[in-house]
């Protein structure tokens, strides 16, 4: 439910907490606006207030120019059944209702009657689903035809629509105007086989602490960090390529630079990245809940906008945190280059350290665990890795954020070999649950002075539903006190 009052107080401050918790219609020119949009203020009885994009555009408003909703961070959600909402808002915005799909499919995979998904994701965004992934789609198009240079032929269908005719149709009737009308407005930029685009977020954001985690853990051949951005190869069903991920702190965004051939597939990369970086984070409600702690204040205060790095790839990540049990974070890395190496596929790209895709659960599937053992691990372990992969070949949603965390936990933890400090990982990264909490690590243990596990458990409560963010400042602590 939105304040009415506290949203215009919020409009006529321009007050960045605020960007993309609810947007404004103007009834006088039939805009919607961010809350942070720089034109003039409406009067108070001409505006409207929104919990979603979709939901202004299906009231008759047309996205503003100048602010471009497009560009709105989104929200992390705190609690399960919001985490799950979240989850399916995520698949629908990543195009799993484009061409053709309907509702039913995505409401089996988390467990609804159709009905039950129409009605839980029109409480949460006052849009129906198909409203949603059709606002989703224009406001893909949208900056594609601001940011880039692709032909619009080619943006209708990286936008998710089936055909040009029927994109040009939905521009025209949602927003009023032609496609070519954006292209002119704006001098776009495309360079050398790659195309450009933005990420906002909410600042303040701590990018150096960000990066310093990712380079430590980075695998070698399908990541790096080089010149304060990040770099990866990408697979997405047939299409493959690169990335680059750098900071545009002067705009509170991140510059994205990737492989044209990833254009048809725009939808699902974004928000992933959006999800490995952790930009639907809220740094003004988490940092201020845990500098109430006094174990936790000094370092909130000098890491102000901390993030929880998420996961490109769900089941990269989780053999990642499998070779990672019982070695050294550098020890780990070196199994990951090797792993990434013996089973992921060759691909070019323009940095010469970037040479493999990361290797799927297909691959490790259909390896036997002595083949697998021989990149220097113990066979039991190897065993846990094909295991993982049967698992999600059978189950490719388990490892995706918006799936129930208790469930998918209880399946991880079926796995021979691994254990809470594993689960309780991949539920901060993959799975994206702010509150999950590796209690059992050794370098929470060491920061906190505390030898028992269910002592360390008590200290945490108070750092609830963010617990996942105070084990990211312990240990970039301990990771800053190394160096």
């Amino acid at each position: 439910m939105l304040d009415a009052d506290i949203c215009y107080r919020a409009v006529l401050g321009c007050d960045r907490r605020f960007d993309g918790l609810f947007f404004v219609g103007v009834s006088t020119t039939r805009i919607y606006c961010r809350p942070i949009c720089p034109a003039k203020k409406a009067r108070r009885k001409s505006c409207s207030f929104f919990v979603s994009a979709a939901a202004a555009e299906n009231a008759g408003y047309r996205p503003c120019l100048r602010c471009r909703p497009e560009l709105a961070p989104a929200v992390a959600p705190y609690e399960e059944r919001s985490a799950t909402v979240s989850g399916i808002v995520a698949r629908i915005q990543e195009g799993c209702l484009n061409g053709g799909a309907d509702v039913e499919c995505l409401a089996s995979d988390f467990g609804l009657s159709s009905r039950q998904l129409r009605r839980v994701v029109r409480e949460v965004t006052g849009a129906s689903p198909i409203q949603l992934a059709q606002t989703s789609r224009l406001l893909l198009a949208k900056q594609l035809l601001t940011e880039t240079k692709l032909p619009v032929t080619r943006i209708a269908f990286a936008s998710g629509f089936s055909s040009v005719r029927r994109f040009n149709e939905s521009f025209a009737t949602h927003y009023r105007m032609p496609p070519s009308r954006l292209r002119q407005r704006v001098g776009a930029e495309q360079t050398n086989g790659s195309l450009t685009l933005r990420l906002s977020y909410r600042p303040p954001l701590a990018w150096d602490a960000l990066l310093g985690f990712l380079t430590l853990r980075a695998i070698a051949g399908v990541e790096e960090v080089h010149d304060e951005s990040y770099r990866r190869t990408v697979a997405l069903g047939e299409h493959v390529g690169w990335v680059e991920v750098a900071l545009n702190g002067d705009h509170n965004s991140l510059v994205v630079r990737a492989a044209s051939t990833l254009a048809p597939v725009l939808q699902p990369l974004l928000a992933r990245l959006r999800d490995l970086f952790d930009l639907h984070a809220r740094p003004d409600v988490i940092d201020e809940h845990l500098a109430d702690d006094t174990t936790l204040s000094r370092h909130v205060k000098k890491r102000c906008g901390l993030r929880v790095p998420g996961a490109f790839d769900g089941f990269e990540l989780a053999w990642r945190a499998i070779l990672g049990q019982q070695v050294s974070v550098r020890g780990a890395s070196t199994l990951a280059g090797r792993f990434a190496q013996r089973f992921g596929a060759e691909v070019e790209t323009p940095f010469p350290n970037i040479t493999h895709l990361t290797p799927t659960p297909d691959a490790i599937a259909a390896a036997r665990p002595q083949e697998i053992a021989k990149v220097g691990l113990p066979l039991a372990r190897a065993s846990s890795l094909r295991e993982l992969a049967v698992l999600c070949l059978a189950e490719p949603s388990l490892l995706r954020p918006g799936s129930l965390v208790q469930q998918s936990s209880a399946r991880l933890l079926a796995i021979p070999g691994l254990g809470p400090w594993t689960v309780a990982y991949i539920g901060m990264r993959a799975l994206h649950w702010p509150d999950a909490f590796p209690e059992t690590d050794l370098g929470i243990r060491h920061a906190l002075g505390l030898k028992r596990t269910p002592d360390i458990v008590k200290a945490s409560q108070p750092w609830r539903p963010w617990r996942a963010y105070a084990a990211m400042h312990l240990w970039t602590q301990a990771s800053e006190n190394k160096s």
